[in-house]
């Protein structure tokens, strides 16, 4: 008992400087493109001054949000991904969904829908598809809709993906950001 006590808190000793260094727990590694440019996150159904609905959260039916996303981009990219986490989580974010190998031609995500082509990896539960937000009764949460756009496409990178590994490739090919914030209570 002991033993698995001390392995878990030696991996995820070796996995907070791993994450905060890729650029999704504050600042982006040395990954040699400079700062990323900012980009602007939206969604017709929620905002920073309006709660995160019902509807997307694991109080209501626990669909995926619609979301858009511009500007920012001094150059064209190659792909776009997405990832929705709760920053508040204790030592590492907890992960609700992962989206990546968007095409550069999409600016937008529907209600309840992948564009086209688009890969989801695992999230924290350890399955590929958007996780609904469960805050508990009485508590604010915030949550973090992050839109990074990318100097790659991912492609290598199956459905299904590994976390981590998704993880790390987009922190490696981030040219630019943006984030809307949104707290949800039940």
């Amino acid at each position: 008992m002991r033993l698995r006590r001390l392995l878990r808190v030696l991996a995820v000793a070796m996995l907070v400087p791993l994450l905060g260094g890729c650029g999704l727990l504050g600042g982006l590694s040395a990954s040699g493109l400079g700062t990323p440019a900012s980009m602007i996150v939206m969604s017709p159904d929620f905002s920073a001054d309006k709660s995160l609905p019902a509807q997307y959260t694991c109080h209501g039916p626990g669909l995926s949000p619609p979301l858009l996303w511009s500007g920012g981009l001094s150059r064209r990219p190659k792909s776009y991904a997405i990832v929705v986490d709760d920053g508040q989580a204790p030592i590492t974010p907890y992960i609700y969904w992962m989206v990546f190998h968007i095409s550069p031609d999409t600016t937008a995500v529907a209600q309840n829908q992948l564009p086209r082509g688009a890969r989801q990896a695992l999230n924290s539960k350890g399955t590929a598809g958007y996780d609904p937000p469960c805050p508990a009764a009485g508590q604010t949460r915030m949550y973090r809709f992050t839109v990074y756009a990318l100097n790659a496409s991912l492609s290598n990178l199956p459905n299904g993906a590994g976390l981590r590994e998704t993880w790390m490739a987009i922190a490696r090919h981030v040219i630019a950001v943006g984030r809307l914030t949104v707290g949800a209570a039940q």
